[in-house]
This record gives structure tokens, sequence and C-alpha cells, in this order.
């Protein structure tokens, strides 16, 4: 009885904080307002202070929600990922996703001279990045889809994907000796990273494709949990190795290749999450560390992105680098960890 009563505090700890981070990551920012204020604010929308209305309701609040929807779901498919390949250095971009984003990006803003007139005028704008990203990320799900249903080894499809990530970087690298420097200003700025960049209906459809991406996610937690014990155990429990890989598949490429085409790459988030989850609730189960994965991901992206608003100051940091400030010590002690050295 004590365990799961030790979890239940714990549970209700990171939820608390979690409503902590959000009013925090609405409150500090180049202009401070009250939490008093916010929560008036956020109950009734008729605040005598109408500029700090706007700010809270017209950027701020859809800022925290792409940055818990961002924790979520990177979290969640690091941990399916961690799980799957058996490796706990394994994060939701080892498939080559973000690779993939990368270079549609890269086409789009560098590459065009590659596209037909037309698609390149179409395609020079918000929404062409976000469509080079998707069919960059598409495009590598659909790469390993072909490669897994020919592979029978888990492993060997962690491989394929870390080759996938050196062939697009290659020619992304090529794309750029041929650009101009906005074009490389345009490109960096989004491999930088941004939660404040979307508009309410892309916030509205983030909202939906995440949730798609967490309800696959959620239909593969007991077969998960057999999959620590290794696939032979599994398969002597009923488990379908191939379902539950192309569903972990399927899941971490809609949750991580969605949030790579929207907000950019976000590292480390999907990396140390999970570990800290583990750490935490000293447990393996995938129904725990899916709840426990949930809340330290919003509640870490919430943090990171109030660090990156720099509170009292006129200018911000890229969330990318908060995120890898934050996030490579964790990875660094793993290594050391796994390593046993001590």
């Amino acid at each position: 009885m004590q365990k799961p009563f030790k979890n239940s505090s714990l549970f209700i700890g990171l939820f608390s904080l979690l409503i902590l981070a959000f009013l925090a990551n609405l409150a500090l920012g180049n202009v401070l307002i009250p939490f008093g204020d916010v929560c008036e604010i956020l109950l009734n929308q008729n605040h005598e202070k109408h500029t700090w209305t706007y700010i809270v309701l017209d950027y701020r609040f859809p800022k925290a929600i792409v940055a818990i929807l961002t924790g979520v779901g990177l979290s969640i498919s690091g941990l399916i990922m961690q799980t799957l390949f058996r490796n706990p250095l394994a994060g939701p971009y080892v498939l080559g996703l973000s690779s993939g984003a990368s270079l549609g990006v890269a086409i789009v803003i560098m590459g065009s001279f590659l596209l037909p007139t037309f698609v390149a005028d179409l395609l020079v704008n918000d929404y062409g990045i976000l469509i080079g990203a998707f069919f960059g990320s598409f495009l590598v799900l659909l790469l390993v889809f072909f490669v897994a249903s020919k592979l029978k080894d888990t492993m060997s499809i962690l491989i394929v994907g870390l080759m996938f990530s050196s062939l697009t970087s290659a020619i992304i690298n090529v794309l750029t000796s041929f650009s101009s420097a906005e074009q490389l200003q345009k490109f960096t700025f989004w491999t930088l990273g941004s939660l404040g960049n979307l508009n309410q209906n892309q916030v509205y459809l983030l909202t939906i494709v995440v949730s798609i991406g967490l309800l696959l996610s959620f239909t593969i937690i007991k077969p998960l949990d057999g999959l620590l014990l290794g696939e032979n155990y599994a398969r002597s429990l009923g488990i379908s190795i191939k379902r539950t890989r192309n569903i972990s598949i399927i899941a971490t490429s809609i949750l991580a290749g969605t949030i790579t085409a929207f907000v950019g790459p976000i590292a480390f988030v999907g990396l140390a999450i999970p570990h800290m989850a583990k750490l935490i609730f000293q447990t393996s189960q995938h129904k725990t560390l899916f709840v426990a994965t949930l809340l330290l991901g919003a509640i870490t992206m919430l943090v990171c992105d109030t660090i990156s608003q720099m509170p009292n100051q006129d200018f911000t940091i890229p969330i990318n680098a908060i995120t890898s400030i934050l996030g490579a010590p964790v990875v660094i002690w793993l290594i050391i960890r796994k390593k046993g050295i001590r």
C-alpha cells in the first residue's frame, strides 16, 4: 500500500508544479504581470488593463499551450523509443524524423532553385516552411516503414535511422553552400526553435494531432512492459512484436514529426525526461511512467520557456539553447552511469 500512496503523492505534487509553472509562464516576461491579475484575466476576460489581457490571452496563453504539447509529445516519444530499442540514449529523433523535417525546410528556404517556379512561389511563407517540414518527416517515415518491413531486428532500424540523419545532414550542408546570407539566417532561426510563432488555427491543429499520437501511444502501454523483458519473452506472452513496433514508429512519427514541423527541433527533452520519471518514481511500469513523463515533460518545457523569455528583459533566448543547457548534463550523467564510472 505504501508504493501506490507514494506515487499518488508524487502525482499530486507534479500536478501542482504544472499549475504553478503554467501561471508563472503567463506572468513572467518582458512585461511582468502579477499572479492575481493573471488568474483574474483567465477567469474574467474583462480586465481593466486591456494591454495585460491582450498579452496573456493572445500571446502567452497559446504559447504556454504549445509548450505543454511540445513537452508532452517529445517526452512520450522518447519513452517509447527507449523501450522499443532498449537503449537509454535513444530519443524521439533516432528515426531521422527531425533530420527529415530539417531537410524539407532547407529545401523550401535554401533549395528553391530545385523546385518548379510556381511551387517555389507558393512555398515562400511560414506555411511553406510548415509544409516542407511535414513532407520531410513523412518521407523519412515512409523510408523507415519500408526498411522495417524488410528487417526483423529492431536494433537495425535504429542504425538505419541514424544513417538517414547523416544523409539528410549531408544534403543540407550542400544546400548551405549555394545559399545567401539571408537564407542561411532564416534557416538558422528555424533550427533554434520557437514556441510563439503559431496562430490560433495552428495551435488547434497541433493539439488535435498530438492528441492522436498520445492515444496511439496509450494503446501499447502493456506491450511495452513486455518488451522490457526481451522480444522472445514478449512473444511468449502473446504480444505481437511487429504490431507494437509499427504502432511505436507511427506514434513517435506523429508526435515528433508534427512538433518539429510546428516549433522546430527541440533538443534533449525527449531524451532526458523519461529518465527523470524513472528516477523519481523508481519503476519501469509504463502505466506509471506514461503519466509521470507527461507531467514532467509539460513542466520542463514551461520552465524552459519561462527562462527563455528572460523576465523583465527586452530580449529572449532560443528555446533550443535552454533545453540543451538543461538536458545535456542529464545525458552526460547517463553515459557515465551506463559505463559504470562513478
